[in-house]
């Protein structure tokens, strides 16, 4: 999956899937198989010579073009299965179709990937990708990283260090010692934030080995880049607030089935990254959630321990995290070794020295309040953006609900409208906004088509900015704070997020799609605490 700067971002995308040229139908079992650096296989879905979408895959062979990809390995990621939402999010440029039929070795076997959530049938992407391509060009900027986020990291890279020795010497006050722990999980939260985020998107440099560099800052911090690349980029990005139904199903009856027979499309954030917690309003209710808006923040703070302690260590020994296969990564003895090999050394100078010079009992109090201040920070971020008044949430359900936005009830597709946990739909009343305004209109214009499961639309509905357009706080938060624009586009770095906005917004507008933002993160932090508050009550209609 190249990153050309051509063909345009409406790039005719052509994927020939004649007989003449597909060299033989493969099953979802045989890709499967294919899922690890040695030998990697993915789908993507087909496009007829005019570059609309049609139904079937197309397969890829990776395997000798991941050394050659201009975002380096990150494409592995896609190995073993249907990387269609990859295949278009890394890609604001296009993909080149000679490439795409140089790498193609086969077609899906009919009806694969049919249940599909998403439907790529409108053009509100297309429209919307090469808009921000035309800003960026306009501007001037670099779709990866400037000297703004090299200034920055450099910044945060010193303070984390300095601050974990000052912790370290600081032996005759255990107070200013457990400051300067506090100080030391910030700068960790804003690596996580600002600059293994970046890097393990691709979107840190434009050298692959800078990114990989940029990346492994989170193993350096003593958690594991791979888990974050399995939950973050393969489940929550493609799959943002959407809950596969059945597999829920099966968790409630104690089933576990084969990792071959699992659905790919389920966002693991909203039923994996905090027990106790009610995070999705399909979500069985239980007495204690009631109170978990009270006690959400505490058990914030321990999110970093519980991955670095337990999570990390599950993934690489089973080679899975929850439904998702982690062979594109621990299918490589360098991989294997490169994740023990900094789990010691980090232990040796997060946990080790503070041990050494203060004392057992001291020293692992002030590794534990590190990991405190550190977890209650990146947790306070990234979770106002999907769990909070006003946003959505989607269930794919195989018993098919409606999903046709002009309300003739299409049963083609088992997936339902994306809905806040009230059951109101936010597009029907922002198409309805739209039209209206439209009306008003001298030039009246109909407003575009656009299915509730459209990728891109979903990805606003279950997303929420706050703070938008603030150059401090874009920087502050490492792009979070325009998480709709980061979920859109995971490959742009996030210094460009404050310039480009308003193209989003102008049109989400324009298609009739929710843009929903907060004015600040005091503001959607509230909200999310109170939106905690009802789903603990078991309220999702």
């Amino acid at each position: 999956m190249c990153n050309s700067n051509v063909p345009p971002a409406d790039a005719d995308l052509n994927v020939n899937v004649s007989p003449k040229d597909a060299i033989k139908s493969i099953s979802k079992s045989e890709l499967a198989t294919h899922n690890a650096p040695a030998s990697a296989w993915c789908a993507v879905h087909a496009t007829d010579p005019d570059g609309n979408y049609i139904p079937g895959h197309v397969v890829l062979d990776i395997t000798s073009f991941a050394s050659r990809h201009p975002g380096g390995d990150l494409i592995l990621l896609a190995a073993g299965k249907d990387a269609s939402v990859l295949f278009e999010t890394y890609h604001p440029r296009g993909v080149p179709r000679t490439l795409v039929k140089k790498l193609q070795i086969g077609i899906m076997e009919k009806g694969s990937f049919e249940e599909s959530f998403y439907s790529w049938d409108s053009d509100f992407y297309g429209v919307l990708k090469r808009r921000v391509v035309e800003r960026l060009e306009e501007r001037g900027l670099s779709r990866r990283g400037s000297a703004e986020i090299w200034i920055k990291a450099l910044l945060l890279l010193g303070g984390f260090w300095f601050s974990l020795s000052q912790m370290y010497v600081n032996t005759d006050s255990l107070l200013v010692a457990a400051l300067w722990s506090i100080a030391m999980g910030f700068f960790a939260a804003m690596i996580g934030t600002n600059i293994q985020h970046d890097g393990n998107h691709g979107a840190f440099a434009q050298s692959k080995f800078v990114n990989k560099c940029a990346g492994w800052t989170l193993d350096m911090i003593g958690a594991s880049a791979f888990t974050w690349e399995f939950q973050h980029m393969l489940g929550h990005h493609p799959y943002t607030n959407v809950l596969d139904g059945a597999e829920e199903r099966r968790k409630e009856e104690g089933v576990d089935c084969l990792m071959e027979e699992k659905d790919q499309e389920s966002d693991p954030d909203v039923f994996s990254s905090f027990p106790l917690m009610r995070m999705h309003p399909f979500h069985t209710p239980s007495w204690f959630h009631r109170y978990q808006h009270i006690y959400a923040p505490f058990l914030f703070a321990m999110m970093t321990l519980a991955k670095v302690f337990q999570q990390d260590y599950e993934v690489a020994v089973s080679k899975r995290l929850y439904h998702i296969d982690a062979h594109a990564r621990y299918g490589s003895l360098w991989n294997v070794l490169r994740f023990w090999g900094m789990k010691f050394i980090t232990m040796i100078y997060m946990m080790g020295l503070p041990i050494y010079f203060h004392g057992m009992v001291k020293g692992a109090a002030l590794f534990v309040t590190g990991h405190l201040a550190c977890g209650e920070v990146l947790a306070t971020m990234f979770i106002v953006n999907h769990v909070i008044e006003g946003v959505s949430y989607a269930k794919k359900d195989l018993k098919g609900v409606d999903n046709d936005n002009d309300g003739q009830g299409s049963k083609e597709k088992a997936v339902g409208k994306p809905a806040t946990m009230m059951g109101d739909t936010p597009m029907e009343a922002t198409r309805l906004r739209a039209s209206e305004n439209s009306m008003k209109d001298n030039d009246h214009k109909p407003i575009p088509s656009v299915p509730f499961n459209d990728w891109a639309a979903v990805q606003c509905q279950t997303s929420v900015n706050w703070a938008p357009g603030s150059w401090f706080w874009n920087h502050f938060s490492g792009g979070l704070s325009h998480q709709i624009e980061h979920h859109l586009f995971p490959s742009i770095c996030h210094t460009n997020y404050a310039y480009i906005h308003d193209v989003v917004e102008r049109t989400c507008e324009e298609y009739g799609v929710p843009y929903q933002s907060e004015p600040s993160l005091l503001v959607a932090y509230g909200k999310m605490i109170n939106h905690l508050k009802y789903l603990g009550r078991g309220k999702s209609e």
